[in-house]
């Protein structure tokens, strides 16, 4: 009965596509392509009966065998498959596509070198690796020269340092510390070199020996409103001359965030410093700074006060003060530009743990005194270009007291007191500084700081350069070699040397022209070797009076990193 039907719906189908091929004959034949259509006549006639010719009914011309019966034998196929008897863990891979690999880190180091002059170099950093919970290591560094510019070991100099630092993620804040110790050796070798023979070697030689201990605790990476940072300190210093100072203090940095456009900012400073020579004199020190921000579009208001005491009485100092602070910013650029001018003043603290490392033939006895910045005016700008060119721009007048100056001693000219203008200093401040950044390949970077100091008082600013001003470079060549340069140039200043007699002459120092060089080759990822030269145009400029400096110096050596 299938074989029937089968047979009869493809007759059908046949006859169907012979009537459809006839058809369309027919039209081809009237309206083909390029036929003219004329007018004709078209009727509709509904009683039209449409007779189709019998269709040949053979079924024999297709034939279409049915398909072989075949057996259908189903086989079933049963495994035993047993689980080991250990537990088995499965892990879940989500990711379809292969993670990077975390790039090795080398959080430690070890330097050494050597250089003319007899000088040793050796620094180490160690640090632990990638951790959410901490961060903790340590460091150690000693840079020596057995002899010197003048009268060889009388002009010996080394610095060595150790500390440890470590901070402690927890949740919603960090505690953190660092302990250090520094021993600094020098010599008094600012004497004329005749008088080498009749110069006690013993007493030219001067060793500072300076503790640092800091703690602090702060939650500046949680989401609060309230932000804050707080921290105690302890610096200790003394010397081969039983000269000791010893500076507790106490430090808070707060900001409170009203909300987007606004917020108020306290930052506080307590500071006891007891400082015993010939006699002892204690020193306190204390400020506190309030102050309200506001956005109003593009520009943002500051106001606030500094209100801040010392201790001191040297030149009559002015022991309690308050600051007005006024600032305004304007941004017209948004990250690119910014304009800002304000006034304000304030209070710094001044110790003799920081001053001898500026000057390290600073006489016994001199009377330290806190800077007091009475007013300044200031004005500048900073601006990004091209996302490569950093410019930075200031303008300040500035007004002093107890601004201190370096002058030679009238007992020892070897020496340097600490003297101060009998009045108001005057300063105009103009800073400018531009940077070149390309994809941490090359950098390059101009500073200039130029300030013209007028004096109440003293003749001289004494050992204050007017200009000072600076060129570096860096240049990373495929991660292989490392070039790092800088020409750095020192305007002239005075110093006042005392003659036996209670006559005094002054002297100008030089202009000072410094290039120093160095170059590292990374052989592999743990070893590469180094190259330092300083002071390459072998300038034995002074710095300070009588004290010249080495000239060149070369320094070689490897770096080890696991």
């Amino acid at each position: 009965m299938k074989n029937k039907i089968r047979k009869a719906s493809l007759a059908i189908v046949l006859c169907v596509g012979y009537a459809f091929m006839n058809g369309v004959q027919a039209q081809n034949n009237g309206w083909g392509e390029g036929a003219k259509l004329e007018d004709a006549e078209v009727v509709v006639e509904k009683n039209r009966v449409i007779e189709l010719p019998n269709a040949a009914r053979n079924f024999e011309k297709f034939k279409v065998d049915p398909p072989a019966v075949a057996d259908r034998n189903v086989r079933y196929r049963f495994e035993d498959y047993r689980l080991p008897e250990q537990d088995i863990e499965l892990q879940m891979r989500v990711l379809t596509i292969k993670q990077d690999e975390l790039t090795k880190l080398y959080g430690n180091y070890l330097k050494a070198g050597f250089g003319n002059y007899a000088t040793l170099y050796l620094k180490g950093y160690f640090h632990n690796k990638r951790s959410e919970t901490s961060s903790f290591g340590a460091n150690f560094s000693h840079v020596g020269s057995a002899r010197g510019p003048e009268v060889k070991d009388q002009s010996a100099v080394s610095n060595s340092s150790v500390g440890v630092h470590g901070e402690r993620y927890l949740p919603g804040f960090t505690i953190g510390g660092r302990l250090g110790y520094e021993r600094d050796k020098n010599h008094f070798y600012g004497y004329a070199p005749s008088l080498q023979d009749e110069v006690d070697k013993d007493t030219t030689k001067q060793i500072f020996n300076r503790i640092n201990a800091k703690g602090y605790i702060h939650n500046q990476t949680s989401e609060s409103p309230f932000l804050y940072k707080a921290g105690v300190k302890l610096n200790y210093l003394n010397d081969r001359y039983d000269m000791s100072e010893a500076n507790i203090g106490l430090n808070l940095n707060s900001e409170y965030t009203i909300d987007e456009t606004s917020g108020f900012k306290v930052d506080a400073d307590l500071s006891f410093v007891q400082h015993k020579d010939s006699s002892s004199v204690s020193r306190t020190f204390f400020k506190l700074n309030p102050s309200y921000e506001r956005q109003f579009g593009a520009a943002r208001v500051t106001i606030g006060a500094n209100v801040a005491y010392t201790g001191d009485n040297v030149n009559d100092a002015r022991q309690f003060n308050i600051y007005p602070q006024f600032r305004i910013g304007v941004e017209p650029i948004k990250d690119n530009l910014l304009l800002y001018a304000g006034l304000g003043g304030d209070l710094q603290r001044v110790t003799l743990y920081e001053l001898t490392k500026e000057n390290p033939w600073i006489a016994p006895n001199v009377e330290v005194a806190d800077i007091n910045k009475g007013l300044e005016v200031y004005g500048g700008f900073s601006a990004n270009l091209s996302n490569y060119v950093h410019l930075t721009g200031r303008v300040a007048y500035q007004n002093y007291r107890n601004l201190y100056f370096y002058n030679n001693s009238r007992a020892d000219s070897t020496k340097f007191d600490l003297v101060y203008d009998d009045g108001v200093t005057n300063v105009l401040n103009i800073y400018s500084e531009a940077v070149f950044d390309y994809i941490d390949e090359v950098r390059l970077g101009l500073k200039l700081d130029y300030n013209k100091y007028n004096t109440a008082s003293l003749d001289q600013p004494f050992h204050r350069p007017e200009l000072m001003a600076s060129v570096f470079a860096t240049y990373n060549f495929y991660d292989k070699i490392l070039f790092n340069s800088e020409l750095y140039y020192i305007g002239s200043s005075f110093g006042r040397v005392y003659r036996p007699d209670g006559s005094f002459v002054t002297q100008e120092t030089s202009n000072i022209i410094d290039l120093n060089l160095k170059a590292d080759y990374k052989f592999t990822n743990t070893f590469t070797v180094f190259m330092m030269a300083n002071n390459i145009l072998g300038n034995k400029y002074e710095r300070f009076v009588n004290y010249p400096v080495k000239s060149i110096n070369v320094i070689g050596g490897v770096t080890y990193s696991f």
